[in-house]
């Protein structure tokens, strides 16, 4: 990833320590996937809020109080993820169910589809490291600006992907109840309704441009480098929310293939403007441009699928 000396040392430090932490994760995610395709929302919330609570309290009393730094950081969140993991294992087992043993007939459209939805949020996870990548290597200051508006992409996309979880569940009950016309016309609600979230988001982030950054850093040099990039940010959460949306849409019709195909195109895009950016020394602008690129060819092509409307195939199927 390019990191080296200090910044590559407290990188090392904290992804050993956070590792411990990924199957926990794993556990979680497939219990809230469970919940939601029940139709429960209501328990993944209060398990997902009380488990971010724990590992805030952690972080304070393991970074501030026992001064543990970066890895009372890391410990703080594996040990939240512990507790979470094992409250969804917990509500699973309590689940009725006249067996638990595994059925391949039942895991197989499983796991093509999870499939398919791992490597099209691969490719976008993959992309922003890529942009880490790049920047580690421009340096600190760069860096450092890109985690603060990353970290806030994430946090925003999490917020907005409540939309898309309910069109998941919407429009995979309406396509299974042969009620195609509905599930679009839901979706596009949806779709409305992402768009005022982000264009929201977009001017709240405008106006606090120079307060927000501050809340991360005092570092003269990584404001500077976040200022140079708030722009592109802040005009990026109209689009992030709209095909957040779609994502949501198209999951839950099962079109997974089309999304994993279209988001290794997006990245392919992405890609070389980013390794253009280090090149030609265009530095984070550069590479966020890329980023907005990347976002446009992902509400194209969803766009696009949204209102050819070859998603909406009715009755269940496996």
């Amino acid at each position: 990833m390019g990191g080296d000396g200090r910044t590559g040392e407290q990188a090392e430090l904290y992804l050993r320590i956070s590792a411990l932490g990924a199957p926990l994760v794993l556990i979680a995610v497939a219990g809230q996937g469970y919940l939601r395709g029940a139709g429960d929302l209501r328990t993944p919330l209060v398990i997902l809020v009380v488990a971010n609570l724990v590992n805030v309290v952690l972080e304070l009393l393991f970074v501030y109080g026992f001064r543990w730094g970066l890895a009372g950081s890391a410990w703080g969140t594996v040990i939240a993820q512990a507790g979470m993991a094992a409250a969804f294992v917990r509500v699973q087992w309590r689940s009725p169910a006249s067996s638990r043993a595994p059925r391949r007939a039942l895991m197989a459209p499983l796991l093509r589809m999870g499939g398919q939805i791992a490597v099209r949020s691969g490719a976008l996870l993959g992309s922003f490291l890529v942009a880490s990548a790049v920047l580690a290597r421009v340096g600190d200051a760069p860096l450092a600006a890109h985690q603060i508006a990353f970290q806030l992409f994430v946090f925003l996309a999490l917020v907005l992907d409540a939309v898309a979880i309910a069109g998941q569940v919407m429009v995979g009950r309406l396509l299974g109840a042969g009620r195609a016309q509905e599930a679009y016309a839901a979706g596009a609600r949806m779709i409305g309704w992402s768009l005022v979230a982000g264009v929201l988001f977009g001017v709240l982030l405008l106006a606090l441009g120079d307060v927000i950054p501050r809340a991360f850093s005092s570092d003269p040099a990584v404001l500077e480098e976040a200022a140079a990039i708030w722009p592109l940010f802040a005009a990026m959460m109209p689009a992030n929310a709209v095909v957040f949306a779609l994502d949501g849409i198209l999951i839950g019709a099962g079109d997974t293939r089309f999304l994993a195909v279209g988001m290794v195109a997006a990245a392919a895009v992405y890609v070389p403007v980013a390794l253009l950016s280090l090149h030609q020394g265009w530095g984070i602008v550069g590479v966020w441009c890329g980023l907005l690129a990347l976002i446009a060819v992902r509400l194209l092509t969803c766009g696009t699928r949204f209102l050819g409307r070859r998603w909406a195939l009715v009755g269940a199927t496996t």
